[in-house]
């Protein structure tokens, strides 16, 4: 070992239930040199379901391990890597979307964005589902699959979109479990750094991404807790954990044998290789058992074991079996297991088989007498996870506060600010309050406008989202704005700004349309309100237009060359007269394009001629006399329309914009159309 490769030493350390292996190494070119490799087991049931219980004891024999590797390599060990069991292992499948305002290119932000929103919705639906006082880290979280518009696709980013989604996966850690851990590191010597998960570190090794795409089970069979994950697609899709492997064989063994638990433990081991046992009872008696009997007292566990982990695969693939299971652990190499699994999942018995030399492929060892066997598959992935994540719990200050976070190598501002629960809009710019009203019949809504950013320094230094923090880094986050409220005046309406022109004694005039609010009148400087039903009239009435010209409204009024009075509707290009015996041409504003005749008396009897009502047919105003009341049949009186003489197969006859029957009434300011169709 040269002086470089020692000087780039990784240390790892599978804490397990029965035993704490230390492995160290390092890297050449894509290869990793196992310098060397120790184990040793608690001397007390320290450990539990792969669980801490006694940290001194645990602590103690951390330094064993520790010192026998050191005496090896003749270098102290200062750091190490670990890994915590899936005993204490929470996930949650979540799925979230994004939707952008319109369709445009998905870039970088956008991605990390959306998975921040996918561990966010993970973690709120965590700690709802979980009825606990304790306080849950999120470790780390894969994409299982990303959606472009609802469509599956391998990477998003350059991709034009109106909707991003994911398929994720978090998991989650208790912060006891992770806090005992480094406890009884701590007190060994040693920092951590690098923290993995034991069901990452084993398929990191026993499964390699080429192999991914297909739908294979991991199965690591420790002594206190069976780790399961699952990969398809190219992916790791689910983790899952049963709390039983080899421990629970040896008690089987031990109360069978009337045995301690390491006696039980050394005939459990012996069996897998030999005939005959021979072992000493609690009462010092030597006694001896063939390794069939053995098989025979642990089978009814065996079968459990294997029952509860075929059910488990199955649970987390989607309510079906695997197309093959990798074992490894030492758990997993008694006789039977494999055959036992196979049969559970219905799948062919050598498609569930041992994985140990077959993977370390790519590992030397410097040490001659170590043998490549499942076991070292966790152990030395424990390593590797190191070059591959380089993960970590590290402590920041964010706001003021103290917080702890798993560093999986790439941890950033948003990250911090969801593990200290700080509100996700308030990370983003808000919109002020949107306006919702209604044009002419037409539902509106007008957004507000966008506030301002959060604003972000990492160690005072101007930050974003994306920033990536380290160890002791200071990060403050001040809170985004809303942006103001959305106005709007009725001047300001696209509809209101559409004009309309009558005609003044033959001269054009263009006139601002008369409005309604919510059925009363309102100035163009009304200020819209929530709700508020607007309608924008597109005619006068004489009324409104004596007052829009500023007349007086004792004149007489004349509409088509017809008397109108104040009701009376005038709409675009009607033709209007204003006659009175006061006001002269030069009395009205030159602009309004208005000219009064010479003085003449009018005298008004409209009583005599019956109720008269202006409609106009055709877009040409019509002026209807003579009676009190008039229906849609009438208007042929009045028209040039040769009903005799059809111009077509068909009348078509509209009413205000519907189809007109013949008996239906007429109003003043009606507007019809009469044709004939082919």
């Amino acid at each position: 070992m040269g002086a470089e490769a020692k000087n780039n030493l990784i240390f790892g350390l599978d804490i397990g239930t029965r035993s704490i292996v230390g492995t160290v190494g390092y890297m050449e070119d894509d290869r990793f040199i196992v310098v060397c490799q120790r184990v040793m087991e608690h001397e007390t049931r320290a450990m539990l379901d792969g669980q801490i219980h006694d940290i001194g004891r645990v602590a103690e024999t951390i330094k064993k391990v520790k010192a026998q590797c050191e005496e090896v390599i003749s270098k102290p060990l200062k750091q190490v890597c670990i890994a915590a069991a899936g005993r204490v292992l929470k996930t949650l499948e979540t799925h979230v979307d994004m939707i952008f305002e319109e369709e445009r290119e998905t870039k970088a932000e956008d991605i990390q964005n959306l998975c921040s929103l996918g561990v966010e919705k993970a973690y709120k639906e965590f700690t709802s589902n979980e009825n606990t006082d304790i306080k849950f880290y999120c470790v780390g979280y894969s994409v299982v699959h990303y959606y472009l518009n609802n469509y599956t696709i391998g990477n998003l980013l350059g991709h034009k979109a109106k909707r991003i989604s994911a398929d994720m996966i978090a998991t989650f850690l208790p912060d006891d479990v992770v806090d005992g851990l480094y406890r009884a590191v701590e007190m060994a010597g040693l920092t951590v750094s690098n923290l993995t998960l034991e069901p990452i570190a084993a398929i990191s090794v026993a499964i390699p991404e080429k192999f991914r795409m297909l739908n294979i089970c991991l199965v690591d069979v420790g002594a206190g807790t069976s780790d399961i994950s699952i990969t398809r697609d190219g992916s790791i899709v689910a983790y899952g954990m049963i709390p039983m492997a080899g421990d629970m064989l040896t008690d089987k063994i031990s109360k069978a044998l009337l045995t301690e638990f390491n006696v039980a433990e050394k005939v459990k081991r012996e069996s897998l290789d030999k005939e005959t046992i021979e072992y000493e009872d609690i009462m010092g008696l030597p006694q001896t058992i063939t390794s069939e009997e053995v098989l025979n007292i642990i089978d009814p566990e065996l079968e459990e074991m294997t029952d509860k982990v075929a059910e488990e695969i199955i649970r987390l693939n989607g309510d079906k079996p695997v197309s093959a299971v990798f074992v490894v652990g030492g758990g997993g190499i008694v006789k039977g297991y494999t055959d036992k699994l196979s049969k559970k999942l219905g799948i062919i018995s050598q498609r569930v088989a041992l994985r140990g030399s077959d993977v370390l492929g790519k590992i030397d060892f410097l040490e001659e007498d170590m043998s490549k066997t499942s076991l070292m598959v966790t152990p030395i992935g424990i390593c590797l996870n190191y070059f591959e994540h380089n993960n970590n719990l590290i402590y920041v200050s964010f706001n003021g506060k103290r917080v702890k976070l798993y560093d999986n190598g790439h941890v950033t501002v948003v990250d911090v600010a969801m593990q200290s629960d700080f509100p996700n809009d308030g990370l983003f710019p808000k919109r002020g309050k949107a306006l919702t009203y209604s044009v002419n019949g037409k539902s509106k809504i007008l957004k507000g406008e966008i506030g301002e950013s959060a604003i972000i320094t990492v160690n005072d230094a101007p930050a974003d989202l994306n920033t990536k923090v380290s160890q002791n880094d200071k990060i403050v986050i001040k809170e985004s704005t809303a942006g103001v409220r959305a106005r709007v005046t009725i001047a300001d309406l696209k509809e209101y700004k559409n004009k309309f022109s009558i005609e003044v004694y033959g001269k054009k005039i263009t006139l601002e349309r008369p409005v309604l609010c919510n059925g009363k009148p309102v100035s163009p400087d009304y200020e819209i309100l929530d709700d508020d039903k607007i309608e924008i009239c597109d005619y006068c009435n004489g009324e409104q237009l004596f007052k829009m010209l500023d007349i007086p409204d004792n004149n007489a009024l004349f509409v088509n060359g017809k008397m109108a009075g104040p009701d009376t509707k005038i709409y675009e290009n009607f033709s209007v007269e204003i006659k009175d015996y006061t006001t002269k041409a030069d009395d009205i504003e030159e602009d309004k394009a208005v000219k009064a005749p010479e003085k003449e008396e009018v005298k008004l009897n409209p009583g005599k001629s019956g109720n008269k009502i202006f409609v106009t047919v055709n877009k040409k105003p019509v002026e209807l006399s003579g009676k009190n009341e008039y229906v849609f049949v009438d208007i042929f009186d009045f028209i040039d329309f040769d009903l005799q003489n059809p111009k077509g197969k068909s009348v078509v006859t509209i009413h205000n914009g519907k189809d007109a029957q013949y008996m239906d009434p007429l109003k003043d300011g009606d507007i019809l159309e009469i044709y004939w169709k082919d």
